[in-house]
C-alpha cells in the first residue's frame, strides 16, 4: 500500500514542505498502525520548520503534533487494540500523513459523538492547558489568571477550562479577537492599545493568581509583573523566536532562570508538554481521557478555524505562521 505525507526537507518557509507518496510498512511490534482522519497544525511546528526549537528531528521529517484516526492494523504483542477502534494520539512528530505507525501506550480510544476534529483539539491544545492549570498552577475556585494569545487554540483551552475551575480568566488579543475571548469566558485585553500591565492591576487589584506566557523573551518580565507574590508565572513557548530568531529563544531560557531567582515573588515554572516532570505519556493519556469525556458531555467548544487537505499543509503552516486564524488548524486526508 502506499501512504502519502507532508515532509520538510530542511530549514525554511512554506517553501520547504513538500508532500510524498511512498510504500507503507507495516506496524513493528508493540506499534499499531492509525489511518489518520485529522492532523493538527501547531506554532510548534512552525517553530521546528524555522529552526528554532531545541532538540528538533534530523530533516528530512514529517511534522504534526497530535492526530485522530482509526487503528487498521495491529503489530505483536499488542493486545489493548483492535481494528477499528477510533483513537488519539499525541507523537509529537509525524500526524501530518494519511497512515501513521504509533507506539500502542500513545493513543486514547475516542468514544462515538464528538467529531474527529474536535476531538482533535484536545490532543495538544487542551492537554497543555488542563496540565498548565491543574498541575502547575495549580488554580483554584476563585482565583484569576491572565492568558497571553487567549484567542488563539492553547488560549481558548485555558479560558474554558478556567471557567470550568471555577476561575476568573483575563486574556490578551487584538481587539478583532475579542468576541472569541468573551465566547470562551474571558474579559479581554487589547495588547496592542494598552499596557497589559496595568490594565491586569486596575481589573484585579491585587494582581493574578497565574498568568501564562507564550511570547517569552523580554515579554516574560512584563507578565511577571502581573502576578501577585506566592502566584506562578507559567512559560510554555517562545513565539518571539519567530521575529528574533535564537537569540529570542536563549533570552527566554535567561529570563526564566532569573526570575527563579528573584526571592519574594511569584514562581516561574517552565511547561513542555511531554518534558514537563508533570508532563509524562501516563499524565497525558490520564488527562486527554479526562478532556474527551468533558467534550462528550458537552462542556467544551474547541474552535476548528479551518480544515485543510493534506496538500495544503503549506497553506495551513502560513496560517498559523501569522495568527490569521482563531483556533485550530486541522488537515485532513
Amino acid at each position: 500500500m502506499r501512504n502519502r505525507r507532508v515532509v520538510i526537507a530542511r530549514k525554511g518557509g512554506p517553501e520547504a514542505m513538500a508532500l510524498v507518496e511512498e510504500d507503507l510498512t507495516d506496524p513493528g511490534p508493540g506499534e499499531v498502525q492509525v489511518r489518520v482522519l485529522a492532523s493538527g497544525v501547531a506554532f510548534g511546528d512552525v517553530l521546528k520548520r524555522r529552526g528554532l526549537v531545541p532538540g528538533m528531528p534530523h530533516h528530512p521529517y514529517t511534522p504534526g503534533y497530535d492526530l485522530v484516526g482509526v487503528v487498521e492494523k495491529v503489530g505483536s504483542g499488542v493486545d489493548r487494540w483492535k481494528q477499528g477502534d477510533r483513537v488519539a494520539a499525541l507523537v509529537v512528530n509525524g500526524a501530518n500523513a494519511e497512515r501513521v505507525n504509533v507506539a500502542a501506550d500513545l493513543p486514547v480510544v475516542v468514544p462515538p459523538g464528538p467529531g474527529d476534529a474536535e476531538a482533535l483539539c484536545l490532543v495538544l491544545n487542551y492537554v497543555t492547558a488542563w496540565q498548565m492549570l491543574h498541575r502547575v498552577a495549580a488554580v483554584r475556585p476563585g482565583q484569576r489568571i491572565l492568558v497571553h494569545g487567549a484567542a488563539g487554540g492553547v488560549g481558548q483551552a485555558l479560558l474554558q477550562l478556567a471557567r470550568l475551575a471555577g476561575a476568573t480568566a483575563y486574556g490578551t488579543a487584538s481587539k478583532a479577537k475579542h468576541g472569541v475571548v468573551e465566547r470562551c469566558g474571558g474579559t479581554p485585553i487589547d495588547y496592542r492599545a494598552e499596557d497589559f500591565v496595568r490594565r491586569v492591576r486596575e481589573l484585579s487589584g491585587g494582581g493574578m493568581d497565574a498568568a501564562f506566557d507564550a511570547v517569552g523573551g523580554s515579554h516574560l518580565l512584563r507578565s511577571w509583573r502581573t502576578v501577585r507574590p506566592g502566584g506562578t508565572l507559567v512559560c510554555y513557548g517562545a513565539s518571539s523566536g519567530l521575529a528574533g530568531g535564537t537569540r529570542e529563544i536563549l533570552l527566554t531560557f535567561l529570563v526564566v532562570g532569573f526570575l527563579k531567582l528573584r526571592p519574594g515573588g511569584p514562581r516561574v515554572r517552565f511547561y513542555g508538554i511531554l518534558t514537563s516532570d508533570c508532563s509524562t505519556r501516563e499524565t497525558v493519556r490520564a488527562d486527554l481521557a479526562a478532556l474527551i469525556a468533558l467534550l462528550a458531555e458537552g462542556k467544551l467548544e474547541p474552535v476548528v478555524a479551518a480544515r485543510l487537505p493534506l496538500a495544503e499543509a503549506s497553506k495551513a503552516h502560513e496560517l498559523v505562521e501569522h495568527a490569521r486564524v482563531a483556533g485550530k488548524v486541522v488537515l485532513v486526508p
